[in-house]
């Protein structure tokens, strides 16, 4: 259940290193490679040599130290770092004061004992699915940086891809933690829409923003998520319920009751995505094959409610400061803001249908399999790509998969697979891991016993 984070912790502990030393080699690291991936805007030396300098005199005077004791992390820029500006990818927030505190999630990684060492970068607004941002640079993948990382949360995926930090934070509207995780070969949660707070994040679609983590094991994903866990009266959507901790869960016996997605789910699936779903079929024994009907008109929903919440979040700034805005989201906001409220709601109506659906799938199965992206990742700058013989848009087309689940909720682990077919078979693929609402554990429990299997696995630089 181990991995490069919860290996940090236990030296930092033991006294086989400081936290120091362990900040000192990510900062190299991150100062040699990070110019080639573009994951980074901003580097928080100074905090973090003060958060490492108060772990090693904790453990100096013997004190019993946090689970994450010493281990370096970053946070996608949407997430308030206390005296930081927070951009949420956009250069129209570049001249707002600095933050007055941390995000919620910030602070609870820090009582965790982790050491945070900067912001990522991401889509603007996080309204995008390739990080390809035109203020900061495009993110690039670590595995072949002529191609994209995924987004909107593309640098917290590819930080880790690229071994500059073992954990990092995101969000996921539409699929951003789940599209870049895919594309960077790293392991990605999307809790329950409720179960983590989103105190001190910049918004975009407040019914159907989350927040989660990524790693390069599920033992390390599961340690995150456990220390970022608690209800916060901050957070509205943010539900009132217990830390439920997943990590000593990881290997519990009994079998998991395990089916693959279908129809929707297939039909938009290029080769290398259903031969990722194969591997995971096969290493859980999923033999049942089964259908979301709702799921095209689920996407519909999720397109609607983005447009209309986005749009109306911004309407104002885009008024004033239309020319700041990018052009890859900025006629989409204004066009949002004009969405019918009619629209919305039947958009409403349709998400609490198909979540019904899903609920009854459930009753008979605890994960469903299905592809994380439709196809591997796509070269820097591609306006198309080929998809179940039609020409569709590259950059809304990366989450045709995503979108059915994030519309209803559920939480989901993104387990990153190797295809290896000729084609792009030097690049992964993840599958999403999707359980019943407050059913992490099983999800993560899913992605372990892949990675045990050898199915899924990461492959940090």
């Amino acid at each position: 259940m181990s991995g490069p984070a919860q290996d940090i912790a236990r030296q930092v502990r033991n006294g086989e290193r400081s936290a120091a030393a362990v900040l000192d080699a990510t900062l190299a690291r991150l100062r040699e490679r990070d110019p080639r991936y573009n994951c980074f805007t901003a580097v928080t030396e100074n905090r973090a040599r003060q958060e490492a300098a108060a772990i090693d005199a904790r453990r100096a005077r013997g004190e019993a130290l946090p689970p994450l004791a010493g281990v370096p992390y970053a946070v996608k820029n949407l997430f308030d770092i206390a005296d930081q500006v927070t951009l949420a990818g956009g250069r129209v927030n570049a001249s707002n004061p600095p933050a007055r505190r941390d995000a919620a999630l910030v602070e609870r990684m820090r009582q965790a004992g982790a050491v945070l060492v900067g912001a990522l970068n991401m889509d603007e607004h996080a309204y995008g699915f390739t990080t390809e941002n035109t203020h900061y640079g495009a993110c690039r993948n670590p595995h072949d940086p002529t191609r994209i990382a995924g987004g909107s949360s593309g640098g917290s995926a590819a930080a880790v891809a690229g071994g500059l930090v073992p954990l990092t934070l995101g969000s996921d509207t539409n699929g951003s933690i789940r599209v870049p995780a895919s594309l960077c070969g790293v392991f990605g949660l999307k809790p329950t829409f409720g179960r983590l707070s989103r105190a001190g994040s910049f918004p975009f679609v407040g019914s159907l923003d989350h927040l989660g983590p990524f790693a390069a094991s599920a033992g390390d994903l599961a340690a995150a998520y456990d220390a970022l866990q608690g209800p916060d009266p901050d957070d509205v959507a943010c539900a009132q319920r217990p830390a439920a901790p997943v990590l000593p869960t990881l290997a519990e016996g009994g079998a998991l009751r395990v089916a693959v997605l279908g129809g929707y789910f297939s039909e938009w699936a290029g080769p290398q995505a259903r031969r990722a779903v194969e591997i995971a079929a096969r290493a859980l024994d999923a033999a049942a094959i089964v259908d979301l009907p709702g799921a095209a008109q689920a996407r519909a929903a999720a397109f609607i409610i983005t447009a209309a919440e986005g749009g109306a979040l911004h309407r104002r700034k885009l008024v004033t400061h239309y020319d700041y805005y990018e052009p890859h989201s900025r006629d989409r906001l204004v066009a949002g803001s004009l969405v019918p409220a009619a629209w919305v709601q039947q958009a409403q109506r349709i998400r609490h249908r198909v979540y019904l659906e899903a609920l009854a799938l459930f009753d008979q199965y605890d994960v469903l399999i299905a592809p994380a992206t439709p196809v591997c990742a796509t070269p820097i700058g591609a306006d198309w790509l080929t998809l179940a013989g039609k020409e569709l848009p590259a950059r809304a087309s990366m989450g045709l998969l995503t979108q059915p689940i994030s519309a209803i909720g559920l939480p989901v682990c993104t387990a990153p697979t190797w295809p290896g077919l000729e084609q792009d078979g030097h690049l992964p693929l993840g599958v999403q891991l999707i359980g019943a609402p407050w059913r992490e554990a099983d999800c993560l429990r899913a992605a372990h016993a892949l990675e045990q299997a050898g199915a899924a696995r990461s492959r940090p630089l």
